[in-house]
């Protein structure tokens, strides 16, 4: 790519990332491109609408998930050493490790929680009690319930990763997040990513933005991150804070040949497909840490983060060595900018287009067997039927709420959804924040709907509509 050419599509970048900010009303974004091995980097906005600073491709956010991306190249680092075997059981590096059910704890092995098909449910959610270190957080497993035997299905779990983090300091006998600093953060090169809430304050960081009050303003989010400052029991799944550049090199370190820290065949071992997943917007499968989809025929690795108030989306296509960043401090939309960000990139870069599928119409029979109430460990998620279209809700469980000593995002009022066949359980949400998002209904052996699969997670049917 030339130098006219590639500040020519800079500048078309920047117009983009600014004018799509505005119409989703997010205070401050960066996004950065990676391809032909340069960089295009685009930021809008303000770190904090009462204190603002403005926003660059060095200003730290709260990843989340994607933090998911790290603790899996590390533990892949102690796997490529020998110290861990991926098809062990976990209690051969956890020998504590209880569950709710025997047999399952026996049975979960490293890869399981590595692709999400360890059987556990999305997370264990502490009030008063929280869990400040991953030791505390596992002596806690028992309380999570099981939703499948270990193996037989994938859903995705932020607990499952959490005990990958307990894993990893057993073997090299160090905090998690030292392990990790040791393992892949110093080695790669990456500078400016921290799990220390003391190196990201001393730099520029984004504030997330949450709306709220009777005007529904958006005001800082509090805390920083999804759980109070201290709290390390759920960092292995989405503690780290890191920038639009600091992200580009870690794309270029997936993208190479490991750099010293793990062999090429690792890596290329993440991006393999180990499970495959149904109907999910997150991808088409699982590798070890990377949810893997084709768009348009074009095969992609990715990940995304969504904290309280920030939102995280990066995205690797392998075979034409060209990764998008996106970062927005401002929920729930942050995460429909990124969406709209990530398509836009890949349609005006790679001239890969990608279009939501539509849903057949309004069916009362359909509709009708599947409205109810189902429920996760944090959350309520209602389907319900008003005789001409099917809705979706999602609201955290008033108790928690209640008993919550920190701001929580907004609960997400019913949205329209649509099947996607005439007679096949695959759905799509059609408007409101999760716009786009798609799942499927799970039926038991007779065929009677017991949950439904939203954003990688099984929520398992509690009411029948009344």
């Amino acid at each position: 790519m030339s130098n006219e050419s590639n500040g020519m599509r800079r500048d078309e970048l920047s117009a983009f990332v600014e004018a799509t900010a505005k119409e989703f009303g997010i205070p401050g974004v960066c996004v950065g491109v990676l391809m032909d091995g340069q960089e295009a980097c685009a930021s809008y906005g303000v770190t904090n609408l009462d204190h603002p600073q403005p926003v660059d491709d060095h200003t730290l956010f709260h990843l989340a998930s994607v933090t998911k991306t790290f603790t899996a190249t590390a533990l892949m680092r102690l796997v490529a050493e020998g110290r861990v075997e991926l098809d062990a059981p976990v209690r051969r590096y956890v020998p504590e490790l209880e569950l709710a059910d025997e047999r399952a704890a026996e049975r979960i092995t490293v890869l399981n929680l590595l692709n999400h098909t360890a059987g556990l449910e999305w997370n264990l959610v502490f009030t008063a009690d929280e869990a400040d270190t991953l030791a505390g957080f596992v002596a806690h497993l028992p309380e999570l319930p099981l939703i499948a035997p270990p193996g037989t299905r994938a859903s995705y779990s932020q607990a499952g990763y959490n005990l990958l983090g307990r894993i990893i300091e057993t073997v090299t006998g160090l905090p998690f997040e030292k392990a990790v600093d040791q393992l892949l953060l110093e080695p790669a090169g990456l500078t400016n990513t921290f799990f220390d809430l003391d190196e990201i304050m001393v730099r520029r960081f984004a504030v997330g933005h949450t709306p709220g009050g009777h005007d529904e303003q958006l005001r800082p989010a509090r805390p920083w991150a999804s759980w109070r400052a201290g709290a390390r029991g759920n960092n292995p799944g989405g503690g780290i804070s890191s920038s639009v550049s600091d992200l580009l090199w870690w794309a270029r370190f997936q993208l190479g040949t490991g750099e010293d820290v793990l062999p090429a065949e690792a890596l290329r071992h993440m991006t393999e497909r180990t499970v495959e997943l149904r109907a999910g917007t997150l991808g088409d499968g699982l590798g070890i840490g990377w949810f893997l989809r084709e768009v348009n025929g074009v095969r992609t690795i990715g990940h995304g983060g969504s904290g309280n108030g920030q939102s995280a989306e990066l995205l690797i296509v392998p075979e034409r060595d060209f990764a998008v960043v996106s970062l927005a401090n401002a929920g729930p939309h942050g995460h429909l900018f990124n969406q709209a960000v990530v398509r836009w990139v890949l349609e005006r870069y790679l001239c890969v287009v990608e279009r939501d599928p539509e849903p057949v119409a309004y069916d009362g029979a359909r509709a009708r067997e599947v409205a109810g109430r189902y429920a996760i460990d944090a959350m309520n998620l209602d389907i319900a039927d008003d005789g001409v279209r099917l809705t979706l809700a999602v609201e955290i469980r008033p108790e928690i709420r209640e008993a919550a000593d920190a701001d929580m995002p907004d609960d997400l009022p019913p949205a329209a959804i649509g099947f996607l066949s005439p007679d096949g359980d695959e759905y799509i949400v059609t408007e409101g924040g999760l716009t786009g998002q798609r799942g499927l209904f799970s039926r038991d052996a007779e065929g009677a709907v017991v949950g439904i699969d939203l954003a990688g997670r099984l929520f398992g049917r509690v009411a029948a509509a009344s």
